[in-house]
């Protein structure tokens, strides 16, 4: 006989599940005492919606689903923050919730909530398991559906007596279900390799997930044997090699507008894996909706995603893994004004990569990056949130490896932090650097104390200007001299760190960076390096004072 609990731990075991991230509960107790003898790692976390993004960040680094365990009602709800991201990145995940027990179910029981009606809009499927015999078949179906079409967070509901509950003949093998690929067919193929014969300005733009590191690697031998320029979605980066003479920049929040120009003037878009909305998209102004001027040619895993927005040209039904294999039967022979165009397009990338050395106050951001660029190996993995801090990251940073990059596409603040913490345990030889704004930290900061409790020694540098920096610069563009809500009192970061038995640091002079990140990775222990930034330096190009003066005030 086994318990709904025993029985649930058995079946992530069945489906290769190495770790999960939780807050405990008293609504699934029954799963944290069959966890105890199981093998599976755990890691305690401090509050639901970063336990969500860590499980977020594995399913983003592992192309595995990250799993999560939260209590019902505000633990559940803390978690939505970590389900949206999975939801709007595409990422697999698998976020268990305890409910309340079955006869107490319909009466606004004690933090009950119908998570079927509830948590539609943040998952690809949600299910209650009222049977504990039916375990195994929900958690394999929930492993399922995170992975297949295009994929996301899944959503099952444990009532508290289902895992105490026991199962008389228990399945005495749990095999997983199979996850098909989705091979590109063979008129596909043959229509592709048509249309890249006659094109003599195409590109590709990659995104999505469902990549790995073979396939990141075919696609970059396509890409040079017929002379494609490259391009990487909003922070997707680590899908192509910065420095590979095909690539071309990243299309994303402030793309370089001579990028943009080519992809409104090609005569052949391919667009792998992602689904180009809003942010890639600048506003769905590079590509009409949903008429495009540009031939497009989207390959997507889930049919479902091919015609939704953009109406293409020859739409193909693959996952980025099986198409990027395909390829290397089609025929590309390249122009000469393929090859002359990609080598132009990569060295306006490598132009625009490179920081400015100046700015406002005495910390300057880019020769940091430069520093951080010589500095950090090649695989190491570059974590962050949402803020104009991260523009140094995503504009500036030079990709070179698959699974280095863990950043949220919808821009979700907070996420820095607990997503180093998982790439860390994912990756435990690799260098890990979180990078966050002072706001960003504040989100989901605590979890540093799961670094220092789990010891793991990431280190994260908090990009502090006192204030929520991207709406101070909305703010001062639309509503110049108006300042409200948006100015920050912060705590000495460096102490903090110290407070929770890590490793701290302060940055008040662009030269002593490097110094303070030598000795915080030497310390061996998670770190914090405060660096601080005047709130002038608002963006790498232009400072507070010159959006706030082109501004036209409002009413008001």
């Amino acid at each position: 006989m086994k318990t709904g609990g025993q029985l649930i731990v058995d079946a992530l075991k069945a489906n290769g599940v190495e770790r999960l991230y939780c807050v405990p509960g008293e609504s699934y107790l029954a799963v944290l005492d069959a966890l105890v003898d199981s093998g599976v790692g755990v890691t305690v976390c401090r509050q639901e919606g970063g336990a969500a993004m860590m499980a977020d960040s594995w399913g983003r680094l592992t192309g595995k689903p990250g799993v999560c365990f939260v209590t019902r009602g505000p633990g559940a709800t803390n978690a939505t923050a970590g389900l949206h991201i999975a939801r709007q990145d595409s990422i697999p995940m698998v976020l268990f919730i305890g409910q309340v027990q079955r006869d107490a179910r319909e009466r606004e029981a004690f933090q009950e909530v119908e998570y079927r009606r509830a948590f539609t809009e943040f998952a690809k499927w949600v299910g209650e398991i009222d049977d504990p015999a039916r375990i195994p078949e929900f958690v394999n179906r929930a492993f399922s559906v995170a992975m297949s079409g295009r994929p996301g967070p899944v959503v099952l509901a444990l009532p508290e007596d289902v895992l105490r509950e026991t199962v008389a003949n228990p399945p005495a093998v749990i095999l997983p279900n199979p996850v098909a690929a989705i091979h590109p067919g063979a008129p596909e193929l043959k229509e592709l390799a048509e249309r890249l014969s006659r094109a003599e300005r195409p590109v590709m733009i990659l995104g999505g997930t469902g990549w790995n590191e073979t396939a990141v690697h075919q696609l970059q031998a396509f890409a040079e044997r017929a002379q494609i320029p490259v391009g990487c979605s909003f922070r997707r980066q680590m899908l192509f090699d910065h420095l590979h003479p095909s690539y071309a920049g990243d299309v994303g929040i402030g793309i370089n507008p001579a990028l943009a120009d080519e992809i409104k003037n090609s005569d052949l878009v391919m667009l792998i894996g992602g689904r180009f909305s809003e942010m890639p998209s600048s506003g769905y102004t590079l590509l009409d909706v949903p008429f495009p001027v540009q031939p497009l040619v989207h390959v997507h895993a889930d049919a479902g995603e091919l015609g939704r927005v953009y109406r293409p040209a020859l739409a193909i039904n693959a996952d980025p893994a099986s198409f990027a294999a395909a390829l290397s039967g089609v025929d590309a022979d390249p122009q000469s004004a393929r090859t002359e165009r990609t080598a132009r397009m990569h060295q306006a990338y490598l132009d625009w990569s490179t920081p400015p050395q100046t700015g406002p106050g005495e910390v300057h951001m880019g020769p940091i990056i430069d520093w951080l660029r010589d500095y950090l190996p090649d695989d190491a993995i570059l974590t962050n949130g949402a803020g104009n801090y991260a523009t140094w990251v995503h504009r500036y940073v030079r990709f070179r490896k698959f699974a280095t990059q863990s950043a949220p596409v919808c821009g979700s603040m907070g996420y820095g932090v607990p997503a180093a913490v998982a790439a860390k345990q994912a990756f435990p030889d690799r260098l890990v650097v979180a990078f966050a704004g002072d706001g960003c930290f504040m989100m989901h900061g605590q979890e540093f104390a799961t670094a220092v409790q789990h010891g793991l020694p990431i280190i994260i540098v908090v990009v502090n200007n006192s204030m929520f920096g991207t709406i101070r610069m909305h703010q001062e563009r639309d509503y110049p001299g108006r300042v409200s809500a948006t100015n920050l009192v912060n705590p000495d970061f460096a102490a903090l760190a110290r407070a929770y038995g890590g490793h701290g640091e302060t940055v008040e002079t662009t030269a002593e960076f490097a110094p303070a990140f030598e000795r915080a990775r030497a310390s061996g222990k998670p770190a914090i390096i405060e660096v601080k930034l005047d709130q002038e330096a608002i963006t790498p190009t232009r400072t507070l004072s010159q959006i706030s003066g082109s501004g036209v005030k409002k009413p008001g």
